[in-house]
């Protein structure tokens, strides 16, 4: 199935009626180039240590096979140390799943949807944490006491009710029942308020997140993401959910089987974005582990030892071999943006009258994109810069 030349598509089952809608891959699997199952295994020692320099390499010079995308990933993303052993690393997975489990039945005791195998896409409370008792708020977090709705989200981002009418009448039928019955509690910590403000929109992001694709198909799928998300939401307070996060997260769902694997990859990612570190750094999962994780205390040890320059990404390559790093450079996401503008400037000159046809012309390009050239691009950048600021 998997033979050199196959593009990547066929990974990602499509729905048959979004097959026109959805852009054709650039990556292929490319023989001798792109990173094997085979090369992946063989760059583990007997022991468990991953020679992470030539995973590097071969990634960067064909990408990653889709079947083992994932468990790449959470070296790439810094979920785990090259140097760790495959025990030291077992049982970094089992803490975490265990802590995750954990942090999910703290959000569970908070809202009873979460874990629940549902997700909630109309607010709950008010911003005075008051409860809502509109009807289909009432059926969406009471399914049980009507009847489901079929709803679906088709390729081009409407919604279909199938058994709309039917589900209003229940849940007004419900809404009436319960008028007599004391009110939900509310609401007083403004913690709580601003995290349950925010599970309606997560709900709203995740039914339309790779609408076109039959892994969302399936309920528990599109559960899971709700439920990494509204997770993630309550323990970084100051991000919380912001929209797109949905798109980002939606990778680790499907090439990680175990949620809280997923939520751990998402957690690095979203480290990774808040630092604008877009390469791979070999103290990633030094800088990452909290003080009490049992692997820190083996990151302590090896964090003042120099790593070799071909364990670290080809932009910080250049910066090491130019003097080191230098905490004042700028981070490669500018150098990528620079790329991008100058790739299609000759285009933004020709047709922009103003700041509303830049955005425009910018959105276009958006969806299409071919990173690989913006990633080169905003090598030879950073080398000009580089070469102008040693002069300087």
């Amino acid at each position: 199935m998997w033979s050199v030349g196959t593009p990547t598509d066929s990974f990602y089952e499509v729905r048959a009626e979004c097959t026109d809608d959805v852009p054709k891959t650039r990556f292929k699997i490319k023989g001798g180039k792109t990173l094997s199952e085979r090369r992946w295994h063989a760059a583990f020692s007997p022991e468990g240590h991953l020679d992470i320099s030539k995973t590097l390499s071969r990634i960067y010079r064909g990408g990653i096979h889709p079947s083992i995308r994932g468990e790449v990933w959470e070296f790439l993303l810094g979920c785990y140390d090259p140097e760790s052993t495959f025990e030291e690393r077992e049982e970094i997975r089992q803490r975490r799943r265990v802590k995750y489990a954990m942090w999910k039945e703290e959000c569970r005791q908070m809202d009873p949807v979460v874990g629940s195998g549902r997700i909630i896409t109309a607010p709950l409370i008010t911003e005075d944490g008051e409860p809502i008792q509109d009807p289909l708020v009432l059926l969406e977090a009471n399914p049980d006491k009507g009847s489901a709705s079929t709803t679906e989200e088709n390729c081009d981002g409407s919604v279909s009710n199938e058994s709309h009418d039917t589900t209003l009448d229940s849940a007004s039928s419900n809404a009436s029942e319960s008028v007599n019955k004391p009110k939900g509690e509310v609401i007083r910590e403004k913690k709580i308020i601003q995290w349950k403000l925010t599970l309606h929109q997560i709900g709203l992001d995740v039914v339309r997140t790779d609408r076109t694709l039959v892994f969302y198909e399936k309920q528990e799928n599109l559960s899971k993401l709700w439920d990494i998300l509204a997770v993630y939401a309550w323990l970084d307070k100051d991000v919380g959910y912001c929209q797109g996060m949905s798109d980002l997260c939606s990778p680790m769902i499907i090439l990680l089987e175990n949620e809280a694997d997923a939520f751990w990859c998402f957690e690095r990612l979203m480290r990774k974005l808040m630092m604008w570190a877009l390469e791979y750094d070999p103290d990633l999962f030094t800088m990452y582990e909290e003080p009490l994780d049992l692997a820190s205390e083996k990151g302590e040890e090896s964090k003042g030892k120099v790593k070799p320059i071909n364990q670290f990404g080809k932009f910080e390559r250049d910066n090491m071999k130019c003097g080191g790093k230098n905490a004042e450079a700028p981070p490669i996401s500018v150098f990528l943006v620079a790329s991008v503008l100058k790739d299609k400037s000759s285009k933004l000159l020709a047709e922009a009258r103003g700041l509303d046809d830049v955005v425009k012309i910018l959105n276009d390009i958006s969806g299409n994109l071919d990173a690989r050239k913006a990633c080169n691009g905003a090598i030879k950048l950073h080398k000009k810069y580089l070469k102008k600021a040693n002069k300087t």
